[in-house]
């Protein structure tokens, strides 16, 4: 396992202080956090750099990619036209700044594969859970799981009704587990290094995104990067519901039922698991389309939905302007900017 990644998380803290959604990104007993971040997608590379003392985003910048230049995938080669994507790599990074060697990098959700696994016991020391983990997902990845970057964080499961319909906290745990391939994430890291610079922290994009949602309630976050949807459920600082999905078309195409026929069984799983509705939903990456398709995500699921940057999370911090390129191209950027506040 390359000594630079962290794909999400490796272990809870001890004294359990932390939420999960925390732990998410923290690496063994503790995480850096650069000031500096950069994101390679399909459709451009991003790179920001965050204010010391507040979450803002002091310089930031963006470059498209060539069509083809990068195609996520969990299995074969992602960079395709590697001196394009590192040109753009090395002009983002000049354009904001910044002197730290170290710097987060985020990769597309389709190179991060997340489950949520249950366990009646498990272990609290790593060297005994990751060859566990590498064990069940062995025939639940397209990959061989000895090449492979586990990471995981351990949460809450679902509590289990009653005859009465009243609900009790379940027994054993629900462990939240990243994997990806490792040579497919050294592409990335080797991209960064290339430019001078070194991965601290490697982490998918939709969950460097998920400090954006308010999960005071339960709340839906659907995604769409591409034409990859990623479903996000969260309550009070569990994860309850990951799915990503590649969809028929992107957002200029994509039939607002396609987006129903793939949030609505997500939302009626969490309702069935957890005894609650989902109480809001949060949309991103719908571009000019993003009424057509809140007007019926509210119809549907009735609740409330809002974009990303309209969440609570932002409306206690002083985020300079970062709100501002959220519903752009900067919304897990400015994500990982939150964790570091924590």
């Amino acid at each position: 396992m390359a000594s630079t990644s962290a794909i999400p998380s490796s272990r809870t803290d001890a004294d359990g202080a932390l939420s999960p959604l925390d732990r998410v990104v923290r690496w063994l007993d503790h995480m850096p956090s650069p000031a500096l971040a950069c994101e390679i997608s399909p459709h451009g590379v991003a790179a920001a750099r965050g204010a010391k003392h507040r979450v803002a985003l002091e310089a930031h910048a963006f470059e498209a990619l060539p069509a083809g230049a990068v195609l996520p995938s969990p299995v074969e080669p992602n960079i395709i036209y590697p001196d394009a994507v590192r040109q753009a790599l090395q002009r983002v990074l000049t354009s904001v700044a910044g002197h730290d060697a170290g710097t987060v990098l985020v990769i597309p959700d389709q190179v991060v594969r997340v489950f949520l696994l249950p366990f009646d016991n498990f272990p609290h020391r790593a060297e005994e859970a990751i060859p566990l983990l590498r064990w069940r997902l062995k025939k639940s990845v397209p990959f061989d799981v000895d090449d492979t970057v586990v990471s995981y964080a351990v949460q809450d499961s679902a509590p289990k009704p009653t005859e009465s319909g009243a609900l009790l906290a379940a027994g054993g745990v629900q462990v939240l587990t990243a994997v990806a391939r490792q040579r497919i994430v050294r592409q990335y890291e080797e991209l960064l290094e290339s430019v001078g610079r070194s991965a601290g922290v490697v982490l998918s994009s939709t969950l460097a995104a998920l400090p954006l949602v308010d999960d005071t309630h339960p709340s839906l976050l659907a995604r769409l990067c591409g034409r990859t949807l990623t479903t996000v459920i969260v309550r009070r600082g569990v994860l309850a519901v990951y799915r990503c999905t590649e969809m028929p078309a992107g957002a200029d195409a994509l039939a607002p039922q396609s987006l129903l026929d793939e949030i609505y069984p997500a939302s009626a799983y969490y309702h069935d698991t957890w005894g609650e509705p989902v109480a809001q939903a949060r949309l991103a990456g719908f571009g000019g389309r993003y009424e057509e398709f809140r007007e019926v995500v509210e119809r549907e699921l009735s609740c409330k939905a809002a974009p990303l940057s309209a969440s609570a999370v932002l409306e206690e911090r002083p985020v300079g302007e970062a709100r501002a390129t959220i519903d752009r191209d900067f919304d897990a950027l400015v994500g990982w900017m939150l964790y570091r506040e924590e």
